[in-house]
C-alpha cells in the first residue's frame, strides 16, 4: 500500500489555514494511503519555545488530528520526539547534504531576515524533515506551494545515498493539494494566515467561538465589484473567501460562484461563516474531551510504538549501508 508522511508544526495556535492545508486532508488520504500523522515537535524548537507551551501544543496538535476525524486504527499518529530514528537519521543525512543547497533554502531565509541570533538547528532542519519523510519509505508527502523546496531536497538526498551506499530509500512523491493548501490572512490575500499577524481579525482559530467567527468574517477584506468569483489575478481576496468556503463545505468552486451569483458578498460571508461554524462545533466538542484525556495519551504511546517498528528498521538499513557496525537482526 502507499505510504505517505506529513505533519503539523506545534508552533502557535491551530488556525482555518491548518485545517484547509492539513487536516481536511488527512481526513481523505487515510481511506487510501498507509497514513503517519506525526506532530513534528523536534522541529519547533529550532526556534525558542517556553516549556510548558511545547508540551500543551503537541497535545493540542495530536488532539485536533483526532478530533477533525483521523481515525487512530486507520492511521499512526505519534510524536516525533517520541521515535529517536528521526533524529540519528537526521544526522546521517546531515552527513549526505551541502552546506549550499541547505543555504538556498528561502524559509531559512525567510526565518532568520533581520535576527541578530539565529540558531544552527534553523539552517539544517530540512534535512531533518528529509528524515522524518525517509525513515517510514512514505511513497508520498502532501504539499503545498512552501514546502515544494524541502521535498525536492528529501528526492535529492535519498538519491545522493543510493547512489553512494546502494538502494535504501524510496524516493517519495508529492501530492499536491490545489483548493485551500493555502489559506491567506482574511485582512490581506498577499500573506498567508497566521496567529503571529498582530491584527486578530486576520485568522480564524479552531476553538474561536461562532461569535468570533462570524464577526471575522463579516470584516473579511474583499474589493468593490461586489461579484462571487474566483480568480487569483484579479480578486484574491474573495477568491481566497471562496476557497474556505469550498473546503469547509465539500463544494467545488464553480457551483459557489453560481450559487451567489449577483447576490453580493453580504449573503456569501454570512453564509461561510455558518459554514464554518458548523464544521468547528464538533471538533471544538471532541478535542475538548481528548486533549487531557489518557486516551490520548494511549494513541500517542501506541503510534509511537508502531512507527518506531518501521523507523527503527530503515535506520538500521541505513547505517549498515554506511558502514557502521551493528548487531541487530
Amino acid at each position: 500500500m502507499k505510504r505517505i508522511l506529513s505533519g503539523i508544526k506545534p508552533s502557535g495556535d491551530m488556525n482555518i489555514g491548518g485545517y484547509g492545508g492539513a487536516l481536511h486532508q488527512f481526513v481523505k488520504l487515510q481511506h487510501d494511503y498507509e497514513c503517519f500523522f506525526f506532530v513534528p515537535d523536534l522541529h519547533a524548537v529550532t526556534v525558542q519555545q517556553d516549556p510548558k507551551e511545547l508540551h500543551q501544543r503537541s497535545r493540542d496538535i495530536a488532539a485536533f488530528y483526532v478530533a477533525a476525524g483521523v481515525d487512530p486504527k486507520k492511521a499512526t499518529i505519534f510524536l516525533q520526539s517520541q521515535v529517536p530514528a528521526h533524529a540519528e537519521l537526521g544526522w546521517l543525512m546531515e552527513t549526505q547534504a551541502h552546506f549550499g543547497e541547505l543555504s538556498r533554502m528561502t524559509q531559512f531565509k525567510e526565518k532568520s531576515d533581520g535576527k541578530d541570533i539565529v540558531s544552527s538547528a534553523l539552517f539544517t532542519y530540512p534535512v531533518l524533515m528529509a528524515a522524518d519523510i525517509l525513515v517510514y519509505q512514505a511513497t508520498h508527502v502532501p504539499v503545498g506551494e512552501d514546502q515544494k523546496q524541502h521535498l525536492e531536497l528529501t528526492r535529492d538526498l535519498a538519491m545522493r545515498f543510493n547512489s553512494r551506499f546502494g538502494t535504501t530509500f524510496v524516493i517519495p512523491e508529492p501530492i499536491i493539494q490545489d483548493t485551500g493548501s493555502r489559506i491567506m490572512g482574511l485582512d490581506d490575500p498577499s500573506k498567508k494566515m497566521s496567529k503571529s499577524n498582530p491584527i486578530r481579525n486576520s485568522y480564524v482559530l479552531l476553538l474561536d467561538s461562532p461569535d468570533d467567527i462570524r464577526k471575522k468574517f463579516a470584516r473579511a477584506v474583499t474589493d468593490s465589484e461586489m461579484n462571487v468569483r474566483y480568480d487569483w489575478d484579479q480578486k484574491p481576496a474573495v477568491s481566497n473567501l471562496i476557497e474556505i468556503y469550498s473546503v469547509f463545505s465539500g463544494d467545488p468552486l464553480p457551483t459557489i460562484e453560481k450559487r451567489y451569483e449577483g447576490q453580493g458578498y453580504g449573503a456569501f460571508k454570512k453564509d461561510l461563516a455558518e459554514i464554518v461554524v458548523e464544521k468547528l462545533i464538533p471538533i471544538q466538542d471532541h478535542y475538548k474531551q481528548l486533549v487531557h484525556s489518557e486516551e490520548l495519551n494511549r494513541i500517542l504511546k501506541e503510534g509511537a510504538a508502531r512507527a518506531a517498528e518501521i523507523a527503527d528498521h530503515t535506520l538500521l538499513s541505513a547505517k549498515r549501508a554506511m558502514g557502521f557496525v551493528t548487531f541487530e537482526g
